[in-house]
């Protein structure tokens, strides 16, 4: 790294004294959820230093704060699984939410990732004279500055809850809780509960309220796909891939259209509106995700979950949905997603959306300009951050080698011209 212009940089910060900063002999990696420690282990294969930064305490907080207990992996565990260190052979095809955190925390020990955790990113800037990414954090009030050649956005798709804003919410009077702090129905049981949202989120939680004797209806707004989780067996989703190596996309998304009634039914009788988009079709251009149903139809068609339209309005302990329906209800759960965070803190205009995306469709969204980089953006889960670690780090660690070998040349040549003069 050339310290000539690292000074330059200190020369134009006056405060730069009186605040505390550090130096990275390589690059910031901001988020140590499973994109940052896909990014890290890669990384560390390749040579190169590296410092995590978390604001949580714990790895993948994600995971381990804000998701329900009853949460297993949707997909199987070889399409979930990072770089470098496959999932336990004993780990059942779908691990439970509890076994992928075990998973992360050994990955992490394994490649010897330590984050440093409660380091919370206000801002990061790249100051073009000096060549330097800028990252300020705050952990327990005090303030830091990071100072680096690389930085790495690894805090995903998933960073913030959405909280939608609906009339008359905060006259409801009852529990409202965003899917983040659901846990279990254990708490709803005998209750009437709302469930905003029909995505995966949404039909586990129906689910999940109905195993526990609770009176779930759920809010189905929009359209969407719903999907068996396998088909005779096998999962929807490794059929889907493997039927991608030789078919194009329109005709796998028919077959599998087809294998979802052949399987499930007529779902549009339940009250969902099929989309006019393929399902990997819409994954791919619109990033939504399909449902991969588990058992909530089932409840459905039974009557024990109720699907009903979109909201008008609240009042004290009751909705009043678009149909012109009232229903009376105890609690709400808002499975209405969740949003990016990059906006907030990354001061740079050309790489990311307003939405907190790279601009670059998959699979150029990766790399941007003056040593930016980010992964677990692709919309295509596990895999997408794995795929996105692995070039990441073969392109810093190309570019980290290549500086190592000019720095030792110049200090062989400086060495030599000593001697001699001597």
């Amino acid at each position: 790294m050339d310290q000539s212009l690292f000074r330059d940089l200190l020369d134009q910060d006056q405060d730069m004294s009186e605040r505390k900063w550090t130096l990275v002999n390589g690059p910031v990696i901001v988020g140590a959820g499973p994109s940052g420690l896909a990014t890290a282990a890669c990384l560390r294969e390749q040579g190169v230093p590296f410092v995590v930064l978390e604001r949580a305490e714990c790895i993948a907080s994600l995971w381990q704060k804000r998701t329900y207990d009853r949460l297993k992996l949707h997909l199987p565990k070889q399409f979930c699984q990072l770089p470098k260190l496959p999932f336990p052979e004993d780990f059942p095809e779908y691990p439970t939410k509890k076994q992928f955190v075990e998973y992360l925390e050994s990955y992490a020990k394994h490649f010897d990732i330590n984050p440093k955790f409660n380091e919370c990113v206000q801002s990061a800037s790249y100051d073009e004279t000096s060549g330097f990414w800028r990252v300020k954090t705050v952990s327990n009030k005090a303030e830091f500055e990071y100072i680096c050649r690389w930085l790495v956005v690894a805090t995903g798709e998933n960073a913030e809850c959405v909280v939608p804003d609906i009339e008359g919410l905060t006259e409801f009077g009852g529990e409202v809780i965003h899917a983040c702090e659901y846990k279990s129905g254990e708490k709803f049981e005998g209750q009437k509960v709302l469930v905003v949202g029909c995505g995966n989120s949404g039909m586990e939680l129906s689910l999940d309220l109905c195993n526990h004797n609770a009176s779930p209806s759920m809010v189905v707004r929009s359209s969407v796909h719903v999907l068996p989780r396998e088909v005779f067996g096998k999962s929807t989703f490794e059929i889907a891939v493997s039927m991608m190596k030789w078919l194009p996309l329109w005709l796998v998304d028919k077959v599998m259209l087809i294998l979802a009634y052949l399987v499930l039914g007529n779902v549009e009788k339940c009250g969902f509106k099929r989309p006019s988009m393929g399902p990997l079709e819409l994954k791919n251009t619109k990033g939504k995700t399909p449902v991969l149903d588990i058992g909530a139809l089932e409840k459905i068609k039974s009557g024990d979950i109720k699907v009903v339209p979109g909201i008008k309005r609240f009042s004290y302990k009751q909705v009043e949905l678009v149909n012109g329906e009232r229903l009376d209800i105890d609690s709400v759960v808002l499975a209405t997603g969740y949003r990016s965070n990059v906006p907030s803190w990354l001061l740079e205009g050309e790489f990311f959306c307003k939405n907190g995306f790279p601009k670059a469709p998959f699979p150029h969204g990766w790399k941007g300009n003056g040593g930016l980089y980010a992964v677990g953006f692709t919309r295509r889960g596990l895999s997408g951050a794995a795929s996105d670690a692995i070039r990441i780090a073969q392109y810093i660690g190309k570019l980290w080698k290549d500086e190592t070998k000019q720095h030792k040349k110049l200090a062989i040549a400086c060495q030599r011209r000593c001697i001699s003069q001597f």
